[in-house]
């Protein structure tokens, strides 16, 4: 209704209850304005209705409208209050006063009387309904024993009592009538709110999907799709919907699947290569489903259904699939490790044996030659036992200390410099000063030696070949970089420098990156390769260079704190 100016959206958002009630209400306005209108058209037509009656109905017609603007917009209680005082007790009092006033042996009022009780049977609680019953039973009463007195007329009887009895059979079917509409209403409400739930649970799951998800309809219009998706069709997560398949030629093979989907009316799958301008391309494999029952029967209208189509990025499975290869070489290789340390102990205590007995120039040069490949094979299980006891820690809290960096710096690479002083020169520019992080001493130390050692192999020749700087960022996070003047990386070297297994050359088990990096992660640091320009003696010098950033440091010195104080962010 758009009556007393309520718009169609606010009636919308009322419930069923307060549309019934506004209904009422309404009806109300509508029967007073009607029987004032027929009781002046009466009046002028045979002169045979009094002032006070039409007095009467034109504040009955009135008390409806200042009711129906003052109570509607409010949600009524079904049980006794004062709003149904000013809608059934008025009622009931101007019918039977109209009755007492204005009776005629042609016209009866007494209908009149049903509206209060199906008001109180559709919007009250049952102690209204009894309320009203008894109401219109006593109007009746006094409007048919009170002006006869003792002349009482059995047929006016009669009639109010059989017309008491009907109302009172009206009121109780619309009651039950009323009551079970009421529950299926609140059930509708429970279902409607589970609906909601579902649907909320379903786009969230749906949004983080690693999987992409498109529902397309019979126009090839796509009307829903989740990140994954859209991030497979080149777009822009807040792209918006709907958009076409056609509009790409991207999209292509997505469509043609669509179309196959919708004409045989079944489930496909398929790999399919999308070939984007200027990338490379991209490997989908894609299924499809219908929405309706077109799925089991071909004869199913299908222009009423959906295709959804479920997008895998075949580049995100063969990553998957390539960790797990290295997972389980992982595995693999920390058990072979295990087992061949004790006879490769063996044999490096036999060879210094030997070497100790043999005097013949040749014959030591082999047994050096046995001994710098055993002390190489000894490395390379070290490194992989050391990846594997990385992998298995969960938590590093425990172990975790609060170390100055500039000074803890240079005592490492004062003990690294130690065992090689003529050739493990390294130029140090720490200024850091007063700032200390949160790390695992024997891990950082592993860390930094790794980064030194794989700086010497490729640096130049002169003293400054090797610089290691500490400094505070701009945003407070502490950086430590070990940089040399060896040549550039290749592209194809770069691209897998932190990857286990991984090694330039032959004599390298490539796990040294790799656990720098592992190592890092577990504390909450982050390690990266740049190319870079540092200022040496001969100028500016291009050069490699491995940084280590750490979380925001710890000011306060102090030899060992948990790690939730030491590593906050």
């Amino acid at each position: 209704m758009r009556l007393w100016g309520l718009t169609a959206a606010k009636e919308a958002a009322l419930g069923p209850f307060q549309r019934l009630w506004r209904g009422f209400l309404t009806g109300r306005v509508m029967l007073s304005f009607a029987l004032l209108f027929l009781l002046v058209a009466e009046r002028l037509i045979t002169q045979g209705v009094s002032s006070r009656v039409l007095w009467l109905t034109a504040s009955y017609f009135f008390a409806a409208a200042i009711v129906r603007l003052a109570f509607g917009p409010r949600k009524p209680s079904r049980a006794p209050a004062l709003h149904w005082v000013f809608t059934l007790g008025v009622d009931m009092l101007v019918c039977g006063l109209l009755m007492q006033w204005h009776s005629t042996a042609d016209i009866s009022l007494i209908p009149l009387l049903g509206l209060p009780v199906l008001m109180a049977a559709a919007l009250g609680n049952f102690t209204v309904l009894v309320g009203a019953v008894l109401g219109v039973c006593a109007t009746l009463a006094w409007v048919t024993l009170w002006p006869l007195g003792m002349h009482v007329n059995p047929q006016q009887v009669l009639q109010s009592v059989l017309a008491g009895m009907g109302f009172s059979v009206l009121g109780l079917l619309v009651y039950q009538m009323s009551q079970r509409l009421s529950g299926e209403e609140q059930e509708g409400k429970k279902s409607r709110a589970a609906a909601v739930m579902q649907s909320q649970v379903n786009a969230l799951v749906i949004s983080k999907l690693t999987d992409g998800v498109l529902v397309v309809d019979h126009d090839m219009m796509v009307h829903s799709a989740n990140p994954a998706a859209l991030d497979i069709l080149g777009l822009d997560v807040q792209a918006s919907l709907p958009f076409s398949l056609a509009c790409e030629a991207l999209w292509q093979p997505l469509l043609v699947m669509a179309k196959v989907t919708m004409r045989r009316a079944s489930p496909q799958t398929a790999d399919l290569t999308l070939l984007p301008s200027g990338a490379s391309p991209i490997g989908v494999h894609v299924r499809s489903w219908l929405t309706s029952a077109a799925e089991h029967s071909r004869r199913t209208d299908t222009s009423k259904s959906h295709c959804v189509m479920f997008l895998q990025d075949l580049r995100t499975v063969q990553a998957q699939i390539r960790t797990e290869k290295l997972a389980s070489m992982g595995r693999m290789s920390a058990a072979v490790a295990h087992e061949i340390r004790n006879p490769l102990t063996a044999i490096i205590q036999a060879n210094t044996l030997l070497a100790e007995d043999l005097n013949d120039p040749g014959t030591q040069r082999l047994t050096r030659m046995i001994e710098h490949n055993a002390d190489r094979l000894r490395r390379i299980a070290e490194d992989i036992l050391d990846v594997a006891r990385v992998q298995r820690q969960t938590d590093v809290a425990e172990h975790v200390e609060t170390l100055p960096l500039d000074a803890w710096t240079a005592e490492c690479i004062h003990d690294w410099s130690q065992q090689d002083p003529l050739r493990r020169l390294v130029l140090q520019h720490l200024t850091a000063k007063e700032v200390s992080v949160g790390f695992d001493r024997d891990h950082l130390r592993r860390i930094l030696v790794n980064l030194l050692d794989n700086a010497m192999r490729y640096k130049g020749p002169h003293p400054d070949s090797l610089q290691v700087t500490t400094r505070l960022g701009a945003n407070g996070q502490a950086l430590l970089t070990v940089w040399s003047d060896g040549a550039p990386l290749e592209k194809s070297v770069e691209q897998h420098l932190f990857e286990p297994f991984f090694s330039s050359e032959s004599r390298s088990s490539g796990l040294g990156l790799f656990l720098c990096r592992e190592l890092c992660e577990r504390h909450g640091a982050s390690i990266g390769y740049q190319r870079i320009e540092h200022v040496t003696e001969r100028g500016s010098v291009s050069g490699n260079a491995f940084t280590v950033l750490f979380r925001r440091p710890v000011k306060a010195h102090g030899s060992r704190q948990s790690g939730v104080d030491e590593l906050v962010v």
